[in-house]
C-alpha cells in the first residue's frame, strides 16, 4: 500500500532532507514501519514523500512515533519542513487521499 505525504519545503532544503532520510533508511526504522521503498519529490515549495509498503503502514507509523529513531528524524526534518495544512496535528493530516488509480491490464480501480 502506498502513502503520499505532502508538506511545504524550501527547494534549497532538498539535499539536507535527502541526507536525513539516507541516514534514517540505514537504520531499523523503515523495517519497524514496514516501508519497502521511499521516493521524495519536490515541486517549487512543495514536498511529496511517497512511501511504498506491502501493507498499510498507518498503524505501525503511529506506534513508531514514540521510538527514538523516529523522534530524531522528525526533529531534524522540522528544521526544513512545515505543514501544508496549517491545522496539521498528526501524520494523517499530511497524507494525500487517492481518488483515481489505473494499472496496466486491470484498468481503473477504486482508490
Amino acid at each position: 500500500m502506498n502513502r503520499l505525504i505532502v508538506a511545504r519545503m524550501d527547494a534549497t532544503s532538498a539535499d539536507a532532507v535527502a541526507e536525513i532520510f539516507t541516514g534514517s533508511d540505514a537504520t531499523d526504522l523503515p523495517h519497524l514501519i514496514g516501508v519497502s521503498r521511499r521516493t521524495l519529490f519536490r515541486f517549487h515549495d512543495l514536498y511529496f514523500h511517497l512511501v511504498e509498503a506491502g501493507e498499510d503502514v498507518t498503524e505501525r507509523l503511529y506506534r513508531a512515533r514514540g521510538h527514538p529513531l523516529y523522534q530524531d528524524v522528525a526533529r531534524r526534518l522540522a528544521v526544513h519542513m512545515r505543514p501544508y495544512d496549517p491545522n496539521w496535528r498528526e501524520p494523517k493530516d499530511a497524507m494525500a487521499i487517492p481518488f483515481y488509480q489505473w494499472e496496466v491490464g486491470r484498468g481503473r480501480a477504486d482508490a
